[in-house]
Protein backbone atom coordinates (compact mmCIF):
# COMPACT_ATOMS: atom_id res chain seq x y z
CA UNK A 1 0.00 0.00 0.00
CA UNK A 2 0.91 3.62 -0.48
CA UNK A 3 0.33 5.37 2.84
CA UNK A 4 0.21 9.09 3.62
CA UNK A 5 0.79 9.32 7.40
CA UNK A 6 0.04 12.63 9.17
CA UNK A 7 1.49 13.67 12.53
CA UNK A 8 -0.38 14.84 15.62
CA UNK A 9 -0.49 18.30 17.17
CA UNK A 10 2.89 17.47 18.71
CA UNK A 11 4.46 17.63 15.24
CA UNK A 12 6.56 15.14 13.31
CA UNK A 13 8.02 13.41 16.38
CA UNK A 14 10.21 10.30 16.49
CA UNK A 15 7.13 8.13 17.17
CA UNK A 16 5.65 9.11 13.80
CA UNK A 17 8.90 8.28 12.04
CA UNK A 18 9.06 4.95 13.93
CA UNK A 19 5.48 4.17 12.87
CA UNK A 20 6.41 4.90 9.26
CA UNK A 21 9.44 2.61 9.58
CA UNK A 22 7.21 -0.14 11.01
CA UNK A 23 4.87 0.23 8.04
CA UNK A 24 7.78 0.21 5.58
CA UNK A 25 9.16 -2.95 7.19
CA UNK A 26 5.77 -4.55 6.47
CA UNK A 27 6.23 -3.72 2.78
CA UNK A 28 4.34 -0.44 2.48
CA UNK A 29 5.50 2.81 0.91
CA UNK A 30 4.99 5.63 3.41
CA UNK A 31 5.19 9.42 3.30
CA UNK A 32 5.20 11.57 6.44
CA UNK A 33 4.60 15.18 5.50
CA UNK A 34 5.64 17.78 8.05
CA UNK A 35 2.76 20.23 8.25
CA UNK A 36 4.53 22.22 11.00
CA UNK A 37 7.77 22.97 9.09
CA UNK A 38 10.02 21.08 11.49
CA UNK A 39 8.51 22.32 14.74
CA UNK A 40 7.65 19.78 17.44
CA UNK A 41 6.13 20.35 20.86
CA UNK A 42 6.16 18.97 24.37
CA UNK A 43 2.54 19.89 25.12
CA UNK A 44 -0.78 19.78 23.29
CA UNK A 45 -1.30 23.44 24.11
CA UNK A 46 1.89 24.48 22.31
CA UNK A 47 0.90 22.46 19.25
CA UNK A 48 -2.60 23.90 19.25
CA UNK A 49 -1.19 27.42 19.40
CA UNK A 50 0.84 26.75 16.25
CA UNK A 51 -2.19 25.17 14.55
CA UNK A 52 -4.18 28.33 15.25
CA UNK A 53 -1.30 30.52 14.07
CA UNK A 54 -0.97 28.62 10.78
CA UNK A 55 -4.72 28.26 10.36
CA UNK A 56 -6.96 25.36 9.39
CA UNK A 57 -7.12 26.30 5.70
CA UNK A 58 -3.34 26.55 5.36
CA UNK A 59 -2.79 23.23 7.15
CA UNK A 60 -5.29 21.55 4.84
CA UNK A 61 -3.59 23.15 1.82
CA UNK A 62 -0.24 21.77 2.97
CA UNK A 63 -1.74 18.30 3.44
CA UNK A 64 -3.36 18.37 -0.01
CA UNK A 65 -0.11 19.52 -1.64
CA UNK A 66 1.82 16.75 0.10
CA UNK A 67 -0.69 14.09 -0.99
CA UNK A 68 -1.53 15.26 -4.50
CA UNK A 69 1.51 13.78 -6.30
CA UNK A 70 0.63 10.31 -4.94
CA UNK A 71 -3.17 10.37 -4.99
CA UNK A 72 -3.47 8.66 -8.36
CA UNK A 73 -1.68 5.63 -6.91
CA UNK A 74 -4.57 5.01 -4.52
CA UNK A 75 -3.45 6.19 -1.09
CA UNK A 76 -4.33 4.90 2.31
CA UNK A 77 -4.63 8.02 4.43
CA UNK A 78 -3.53 7.63 8.03
CA UNK A 79 -2.79 9.86 10.97
CA UNK A 80 -2.38 10.40 14.67
CA UNK A 81 -5.04 12.52 16.47
CA UNK A 82 -4.99 15.88 14.59
CA UNK A 83 -3.30 13.97 11.76
CA UNK A 84 -6.16 11.47 11.79
CA UNK A 85 -8.63 14.32 11.34
CA UNK A 86 -6.53 15.56 8.42
CA UNK A 87 -6.34 12.07 6.94
CA UNK A 88 -10.11 11.66 7.23
CA UNK A 89 -10.78 14.93 5.42
CA UNK A 90 -8.46 13.99 2.56
CA UNK A 91 -9.69 10.39 2.24
CA UNK A 92 -13.31 11.50 2.03
CA UNK A 93 -12.38 13.92 -0.74
CA UNK A 94 -10.15 11.60 -2.78
CA UNK A 95 -11.99 9.26 -5.15
CA UNK A 96 -8.78 7.20 -5.45
CA UNK A 97 -8.45 6.59 -1.68
CA UNK A 98 -7.91 2.91 -0.85
CA UNK A 99 -8.46 3.18 2.89
CA UNK A 100 -8.37 5.28 6.03
CA UNK A 101 -6.44 4.38 9.20
CA UNK A 102 -7.28 6.62 12.13
CA UNK A 103 -5.11 6.52 15.24
CA UNK A 104 -6.40 8.45 18.24
CA UNK A 105 -8.76 10.76 16.38
CA UNK A 106 -11.62 11.56 14.07
CA UNK A 107 -13.13 14.67 12.53
CA UNK A 108 -16.43 16.23 11.55
CA UNK A 109 -17.98 15.03 8.32
CA UNK A 110 -19.48 17.32 5.73
CA UNK A 111 -23.23 16.71 5.48
CA UNK A 112 -22.82 15.63 1.85
CA UNK A 113 -19.78 13.36 2.43
CA UNK A 114 -19.98 10.28 0.27
CA UNK A 115 -17.61 7.41 -0.51
CA UNK A 116 -17.99 4.00 -2.08
CA UNK A 117 -17.30 1.40 0.60
CA UNK A 118 -14.13 3.08 1.85
CA UNK A 119 -12.48 0.75 4.40
CA UNK A 120 -11.93 2.68 7.64
CA UNK A 121 -10.27 1.54 10.84
CA UNK A 122 -10.22 3.63 14.02
CA UNK A 123 -8.06 2.91 17.09
CA UNK A 124 -8.88 5.02 20.14
CA UNK A 125 -8.47 5.00 23.91
CA UNK A 126 -11.43 4.26 26.17
CA UNK A 127 -12.21 6.70 27.58
CA UNK A 128 -10.59 9.40 25.49
CA UNK A 129 -11.12 13.05 26.48
CA UNK A 130 -10.83 14.15 22.84
CA UNK A 131 -13.11 11.38 21.48
CA UNK A 132 -16.02 10.99 23.95
CA UNK A 133 -18.46 8.09 23.55
CA UNK A 134 -21.37 10.23 22.29
CA UNK A 135 -19.13 11.80 19.65
CA UNK A 136 -17.79 8.43 18.50
CA UNK A 137 -21.29 6.96 18.23
CA UNK A 138 -22.47 9.88 16.08
CA UNK A 139 -19.27 9.77 14.01
CA UNK A 140 -19.67 6.02 13.40
CA UNK A 141 -23.25 6.47 12.17
CA UNK A 142 -22.29 9.40 9.93
CA UNK A 143 -19.39 7.48 8.39
CA UNK A 144 -21.71 4.55 7.69
CA UNK A 145 -24.25 6.83 6.04
CA UNK A 146 -21.44 8.32 3.94
CA UNK A 147 -20.68 4.84 2.61
CA UNK A 148 -17.62 3.89 4.69
CA UNK A 149 -17.03 0.38 6.00
CA UNK A 150 -15.93 1.20 9.56
CA UNK A 151 -14.19 -0.84 12.25
CA UNK A 152 -13.60 0.70 15.69
CA UNK A 153 -11.11 -0.64 18.24
CA UNK A 154 -11.16 0.72 21.81
CA UNK A 155 -8.34 0.34 24.33
CA UNK A 156 -9.57 0.59 27.94
CA UNK A 157 -7.30 2.52 30.26
CA UNK A 158 -4.93 3.76 27.56
CA UNK A 159 -4.14 7.46 27.26
CA UNK A 160 -5.07 9.55 24.21
CA UNK A 161 -1.79 9.16 22.25
CA UNK A 162 -0.98 5.74 23.68
CA UNK A 163 1.24 4.69 20.73
CA UNK A 164 3.91 7.35 21.40
CA UNK A 165 6.52 5.94 23.82
CA UNK A 166 7.83 9.42 24.65
CA UNK A 167 4.50 10.67 26.01
CA UNK A 168 2.84 10.01 29.38
CA UNK A 169 -0.15 8.45 27.53
CA UNK A 170 1.98 5.56 26.28
CA UNK A 171 0.57 2.06 26.79
CA UNK A 172 2.84 -0.62 25.34
CA UNK A 173 0.22 -3.38 25.34
CA UNK A 174 -2.41 -1.21 23.62
CA UNK A 175 0.16 0.14 21.16
CA UNK A 176 1.32 -3.32 20.10
CA UNK A 177 -2.29 -4.54 19.78
CA UNK A 178 -3.07 -1.50 17.63
CA UNK A 179 -0.17 -2.16 15.28
CA UNK A 180 -1.04 -5.87 14.93
CA UNK A 181 -4.62 -5.06 13.96
CA UNK A 182 -3.66 -2.08 11.77
CA UNK A 183 -1.09 -4.09 9.82
CA UNK A 184 -3.72 -6.78 9.22
CA UNK A 185 -6.12 -4.10 8.00
CA UNK A 186 -3.54 -2.71 5.58
CA UNK A 187 -2.73 -6.20 4.29
CA UNK A 188 -6.43 -6.74 3.56
CA UNK A 189 -6.72 -3.72 1.27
Amino acid sequence: MNIMLFHSTYGLRPAVRAAADRLRAAGHEVWTPDLFDGRTFETVEEGRALKEEIGKDELLRRAVLASAPYSGRGLVYAGFSFGAATAQTLALGDRHARGLLLLHGTSDLAPNASVEELPVQLHVAEPDPFEPDDWLSAWYLQMGRAGADVEVYRYPGAGHLYTDPELPDYDEEAAEATWRVALGFLDSL
